[in-house]
């Protein structure tokens, strides 16, 4: 069992008779009474935030959650595959677990797959950046390139974004998996 203490984004908890994790938390010591740690918790199944607050004194229920490198391969139109580079074991992940994680899948890519101490498969964590190619855009038009905004794009995987306006059609570009942010041309 875990106390308050030890809370730290990412870590994985059974509350409400579901599994979260904790996205944000903030200590607070109030003047007057006792101190309290105010969290928001992401559902793992469904993915709704909640936001709730625990007193000090309360104990959580942490749990273990196991990351393993897979390689992605395919998509099927209802699960995804995945295969461990070390054993060849191809793994299907439901569509609803990857959610809209799956604009950024590109074939071969590594991705981290996150597994309970049951074997449920949890989700997936992506790499930091990822490289597309455009499919679709607008094409440059002379004097565009003092404006500060951007033009809209599509991805080889079906990603909309905003694109600086020398960017166009058939060229790669690193995006940022947080936020879905053009980062660079490559």
């Amino acid at each position: 069992m875990a106390t308050t203490s030890d809370i730290r984004n990412g870590m994985i908890i059974k509350f409400k008779n579901g599994l979260y994790e904790i996205v944000e938390f903030l200590h607070v010591k109030p003047g007057k009474g006792a101190a309290f740690v105010r969290t928001k918790l992401k559902n793992i199944e469904n993915g709704k935030v909640i936001e709730n607050t625990f007193r000090t004194s309360e104990k959580l229920e942490e749990v273990r959650v196991e990351k393993q490198k897979k390689e992605y391969l395919y998509s099927d139109g209802t699960f995804y595959v995945f295969m461990d580079s070390q054993t060849y074991e191809q793994t299907q992940v439901p569509k609803e677990t990857i959610g809209e994680l799956d604009k950024y899948l590109i074939e071969n890519m590594e991705i981290a797959m996150k597994i309970d101490p049951d074997g449920n498969i949890l989700g997936i964590e992506l790499p930091v950046t990822v490289i597309q190619k455009i499919v679709e855009c607008e094409p440059n038009v002379k004097g565009n390139s003092a404006a500060v905004s951007g033009k809209p794009a599509t991805t080889e995987t079906g990603l909309d974004l905003t694109v600086p306006f020398f960017i166009e059609k058939g060229d790669k570009i690193k995006i940022d998996t947080r936020s879905g942010e053009y980062i660079e041309r490559i």
